[in-house]
This record gives C-alpha cells, sequence and structure tokens, in this order.
C-alpha cells in the first residue's frame, strides 16, 4: 500500500523552533510571539534579531543590529556593473537570484562554517537584497542607482531607493509591518530548499540562492502578482463580483485564495486587509481596497475560502508604489531573514537531507541490443522493443 502524499503534504519533514504555524487555529508566532503582537508593537530590525537569536532585543542589543544593517548595504562595484550589463528584459527574481549568488565571491571569508560568521552573512544578506531589487529597478529604467541611506530603516531606505524620495512615515510603517508578516513560515517551499542545501554543508550564500530560485516559481511566490494584475482587468469595484463568478463558473482558480496548511483565515491576511484599509486613505484611492473587501465577502459566501497572504499584500504593495514585477522580490527582502535563520538552525544540528522515493516505474525489464530496438510511437516518447 502506498503510504506517500503528494507534496508531501502533511508530512513532518523536521523539527525548528523558528516558527509555529497553526493551520487549524489560524495562529502563526515567531518564537512563540503571536504575530499580531508582532505587528502591532515590533519593527522589521527588530523581528529580524528575534528570529536569529531566538529572543527580542534589548535597547542596546537592537541599535547595535540597527548599526550593522545600515553600515553595510553598498553592494560591491562588480555586482552594480553586472546588474548593468543585464538585458532590460531580464525578470527581477532572476537578477535577484543571479546577483545573491555572486555576493559569495566577494565574501572574504570563502565558505567555511562557524556560526558567528555565518550569522554575519545573514545580517550582510538582508541589508543588500533591497539594494540589488532596488539597484536593478533603477538600472532597467535607464536611471543611475539612488545609493542607500544609512538614517532610514530597512523598509524606508528600499522605498526612498525606488524613487529617490524619502517615504511618508505611515508608508514606511506599512512596508515594516509587511515585512514582519512575511518573514518566516516555517518549512515552505523556500525554506526548505534552504535548509536541503544548508544540509549538505553548502555555504549561506548557495542555500539562499535555492532559497530564491524556489521562490521564483508561480505556485509558491508571485501570487500577488496574480491578484493585482485581476484588479487592473476589473477595473472597477461594481464589476469585481461578476468576473469572479465567471472565473469560478469557468472552473478557473481565482487568485489570492487559499492555502495548504490553513484552514481558516490566514493570520496575516487580517493584518493587511487593515493595511490596505490604510493605504486606501494614504493615497486617496480605495478602488483596490474595496474590489479587495467584495471579492473576499463573495468568496467566502460561495465557496467558504478564505483570503490569503497574497490577496491583500497586493493592494497595499501598489499603493506604495512598487512595481508589480517587483512584489515577489519584496517577499525575498523579508523571507531572506527567515531562510538565514532556518540555514543557521540547519547547521547547527545537521543531519544531510535525504528523503526517500516509493518507485512506481517497471520492474525486471530486459535489456534490448540497440540494433533489435524500434522507435516508439507512445505518448511518452519511450523507445521499445
Amino acid at each position: 500500500m502506498s503510504t506517500s502524499k503528494g507534496g508531501l503534504e502533511g508530512v513532518v519533514a523536521g523539527t525548528s523552533s523558528i516558527c509555529e504555524v497553526d493551520g487549524i487555529g489560524g495562529r502563526l508566532s515567531y518564537r512563540g510571539i503571536d504575530i499580531h503582537d508582532l505587528v502591532a508593537n515590533s519593527t522589521f530590525e527588530e523581528t529580524a534579531y528575534l528570529l536569529w537569536f531566538g529572543q527580542l532585543p534589548t535597547r542596546t542589543q537592537l541599535l547595535n543590529l540597527e548599526e550593522k544593517l545600515s553600515c553595510c548595504r553598498e553592494i560591491p562595484g562588480g555586482i552594480t556593473r553586472m546588474i548593468s550589463e543585464f538585458p532590460e528584459t531580464a525578470e527581477p527574481m532572476m537578477v535577484l537570484r543571479t546577483a545573491v549568488s555572486a555576493l559569495s565571491m566577494f565574501d572574504p571569508g570563502g565558505t567555511d562554517h562557524h556560526h558567528d560568521v555565518d550569522l554575519s552573512r545573514a545580517i550582510l544578506l538582508t541589508s543588500r537584497v533591497p539594494v540589488i531589487v532596488a539597484t536593478h529597478h533603477r538600472t532597467r529604467q535607464r536611471l543611475d542607482p539612488v545609493p542607500p541611506r544609512r538614517d532610514l530603516s530597512l523598509a524606508a531606505n528600499f522605498l526612498y531607493m525606488l524613487t529617490g524620495e524619502i517615504p511618508s512615515e505611515r508608508k514606511s510603517r506599512i512596508l515594516d509591518r509587511c515585512l514582519i508578516l512575511h518573514a518566516d513560515h516555517e518549512f515552505n517551499a523556500s525554506t526548505f530548499a534552504a535548509r536541503v542545501a544548508a544540509a549538505t554543508l553548502s555555504d549561506l550564500y548557495s542555500s539562499v540562492t535555492a532559497a530564491i530560485g524556489t521562490l521564483a516559481g508561480p505556485l509558491h511566490g508571485g501570487a500577488n502578482e496574480q491578484v493585482m494584475h485581476m484588479f487592473q482587468r476589473i477595473g472597477d469595484p461594481d464589476r469585481a463580483v461578476e468576473y469572479v463568478a465567471d472565473l469560478l463558473a469557468q472552473d478557473k482558480k481565482v487568485p489570492g485564495f487559499g492555502h495548504r496548511v490553513y484552514r481558516t483565515e490566514d493570520p496575516r491576511a487580517f493584518e493587511l486587509r487593515k493595511m490596505s484599509a490604510d493605504m486606501a486613505d494614504e493615497t486617496g484611492d480605495s478602488r483596490w481596497y474595496d474590489m479587495s473587501r467584495r471579492i473576499e465577502e463573495y468568496m467566502i459566501r460561495e465557496k467558504g475560502i478564505n483570503a490569503n497572504v497574497d490577496f491583500y499584500s497586493a493592494s497595499v504593495y501598489y499603493g506604495l508604489g512598487i512595481p508589480i514585477d517587483l512584489f515577489t522580490p519584496v517577499f525575498a527582502i523579508s523571507r531572506v531573514v527567515g531562510w538565514t535563520a532556518h540555514i543557521l538552525e540547519q547547521y547547527s544540528n545537521n543531519r544531510l537531507i535525504r528523503p526517500r522515493a516509493e518507485y512506481t516505474g517497471l520492474h525486471n525489464v530486459p535489456y534490448v541490443p540497440i540494433d533489435r530496438r524500434v522507435e516508439s510511437t507512445s505518448p511518452e516518447g519511450m523507445v521499445a522493443a
């Protein structure tokens, strides 16, 4: 009898003390602290400390981390030149993946594994990933990159580097809260990919590169991009329900709904709904929030399916002035903290991750000499005797 589960659904693949996802209760916590408390009271920098060190920092410890994160934002000139030579059609996630991989060659520590050195690498990557994303965005617009500022938070500096204008305190805080929400989510696909790479004792840069490549897949990252494109096609909130009803009638999926783990409301969607309302108030444009509410209410009423983290993040990011194809890189800007926390945890108590596969192929197939083989006409294109 088969005991395998497609997509490893519900399979516990390891232990971790970093993040807990309660899909039945609709709860999410980092190091035991509820996500709603963190969003209400914390900052992204403080949350990063929590994930890396396992506890909230003192004021001195937080100031020290903030200094480390702000002082090393500049990326090496070789990385900037490499980005400038990429084709204008290069997708942002491809650029980010390649640039992070290339950063390893500018690391004087090589591939040696020491906890403190790898922690410094985690801090360095967290500082530089948003700079890479913003630098590429400016470059593809044929604009000079905006140098990072040390007096701004990570969230505010990213928005500043995109536009060259210091964002409002409200916008900076909204993005900061978004980054807290996206910082970690247990053994999601990209985090698990990072841990599999780390389990081979590959270097931290390679492990993060594996995570970025995994996040680039449309079944993991990018759903909020699809949500925003859907909103743009709808255009008018009065058309929202009709549009979604038509999608369902065609047996098509509505982006931004459903989750592999949560069986009730995604707690991140709860927070992002409020942020979407705040963004509508900040920009004076409530179309996207109104559209979101109508679609969400219809989906709950008709299908009993809740919005996930991607649904409301679309209107929030768009309101912040972030281009749609940067939505997934912004996810990476936040999640690099979770990835590196998991990589460090994997290194600390490592065993090679090597699952087994349940074989479903043929048995006892005789070897046929090549002169006796004929071309197969089977759909699989296999060569048969």
